[in-house]
């Protein structure tokens, strides 16, 4: 019998590079691999579910459609989490499965509401409960009785650090239940095993993970030692298959310390591009975006014309646009904290992602420098709890397993080339022959 093939994809949500060899003594099977790691770009804006979808579809966001954790309705400027029916394209997935082949998907983000595929799946964030994040049905029993959380609680993180890493326990308790679940009977082609607690504990106790005198340093390590453990679970099932076989394991982002948050519309607000026609009630509010805005701003550095057509409030003229969009940007570049440069750069957004429904700028911060689009603040500046932040560089991606090229008998060097986050995508259909994607029920080009 011809060997069966297998791809393993390992997601570790948030990790840096530079964290990772760092943190190596402490963390051994992260360890095993750095000889095989490198460092990639995160799409932007540097957000988990623009980048899994990224992955997950083979696409850049201006192709599969998500910009970021919400979506703005034009009509009665509702806003709301983006989820998977919010994608455009199909995924990587559904092109396995006209192919013949079987894929297993564990706590893989923006993949809710959970839709048949060829293989079993269970969704990660964001998951509106487990029931709608799992494919084939049959799946929940077992999981909820092993204890499986789509996500832990870490609303009370910044307030109380011990609740927060015992659930972070629990949630990783769950990802090696469902580990134990998925895996065995290895009747799969593709395994996807992503990680989600690096990421959750990274936004509140990333200072404590490089300071040994921070109260929570040592309780940090502790819990990346079990995260580290599950880690080399993976590795081992891994190295105990038998070949062909190939491992690929990365970040959706990077990370590094926060030093403060930017409120991009109250920048806005005061440079008198955006005026709220009410009172907020909340931060979510964006039915306070009036005619009188001439732009806005969605998490976490999307800026949007108030464009006449678009928006049913809208009031921006076409014609207007170019001078309006040079204004911003001058605004933006000259945002000083403390005397230094808030914006690394600010790009233009449909050159960027290549489609006319894309934000019209996206601001890219320099390190230290969480953006937010929030509408009830009535500061620019200011700390809100957490104390890490992505960053679109220094993503960790790790490949184990011979040349692509070798493999299909082709030139040392032939294949995929992963520089960002849809390229990873892109790895998994060529490693099982697969070219270009091409039209299906959702439409488009992937590649």
């Amino acid at each position: 019998m011809t060997p069966r093939p297998r791809l393993i994809v390992l997601g570790l949500d948030g990790l840096p590079l530079s964290l990772a060899r760092t943190l190596s003594p402490h963390l051994p099977n992260v360890s095993r691999l750095l000889p095989f790691a490198c460092a990639i770009e995160a799409e932007l804006p540097e957000l988990s579910p623009v980048n899994w979808t990224s992955f997950f579809t083979a696409a850049g966001p201006g192709q599969h459609g998500v910009h970021g954790f919400t979506v703005l309705d034009p009509q009665d400027y509702s806003l709301r989490i983006a989820n998977f029916r919010d994608v455009r394209v199909p995924t990587i997935f559904a092109r396995l499965g006209e192919a013949g082949l079987v894929s297993r998907v564990l706590n893989l983000p923006n993949m809710s509401p959970a839709e048949p595929l060829r293989g079993m799946l269970v969704a990660g964030f964001v998951a509106e409960g487990l029931e709608r994040a799992v494919f084939p049905p049959f799946l929940l029993g077992p999981l909820k009785a092993a204890g499986y959380v789509v996500e832990g609680d870490t609303t009370r993180g910044a307030a109380e650090p011990e609740y927060l890493l015992e659930q972070l326990r629990q949630s990783l308790a769950g990802r090696r239940a469902a580990l134990n679940l998925l895996w065995p009977d290895l009747a799969w082609d593709a395994f996807v095993c992503v990680l989600t607690e690096t990421d959750r504990l990274f936004h509140f106790l990333f200072p404590a993970l490089l300071d040994d005198k921070h109260p929570w340093h040592a309780a940090c390590l502790a819990f990346l030692r079990e995260w580290d453990q599950l880690v080399g679970d993976v590795l081992d099932r891994y190295d105990a298959l038998p070949e062909p076989k190939r491992l690929i394991a990365f970040a959706d982002h990077g990370f590094c310390a926060l030093e403060t948050e930017v409120d991009l519309n109250r920048v806005l607000a005061q440079a008198g591009f955006f005026a709220p026609c009410r009172t907020p009630r909340d931060e979510w509010d964006a039915g306070v975006i009036g005619p009188g805005a001439r732009a806005f701003a969605l998490d976490p550095g999307r800026i949007v014309l108030h464009r006449r057509g678009r928006f049913a409030r809208g009031q921006v003229a076409e014609a207007e646009a170019p001078a309006l969009l040079t204004q911003l940007r001058e605004l933006l570049l000259g945002l000083t904290w403390q005397g230094r440069r808030v914006m690394k750069q600010v790009l233009d957004g449909r050159a960027l992602y290549g489609c006319d429904d894309a934000p019209d700028l996206i601001c890219v911060p320099e390190r230290g420098f969480d953006l937010k689009a929030r509408f009830d603040r009535t500061e620019i500046f200011g700390h809100f709890g957490r104390f890490g932040m992505h960053t679109p560089d220094d993503v960790f991606y790790a490949d184990l397993g011979a040349d692509l090229g070798a493999e299909r008998g082709a030139e040392p060097g032939h294949g995929v080339h992963v520089a960002r986050l849809r390229d990873t995508g892109r790895l998994v259909l060529h490693y099982f022959g697969l070219g270009e994607a091409h039209d299906n029920r959702r439409g488009g080009l992937i590649l």
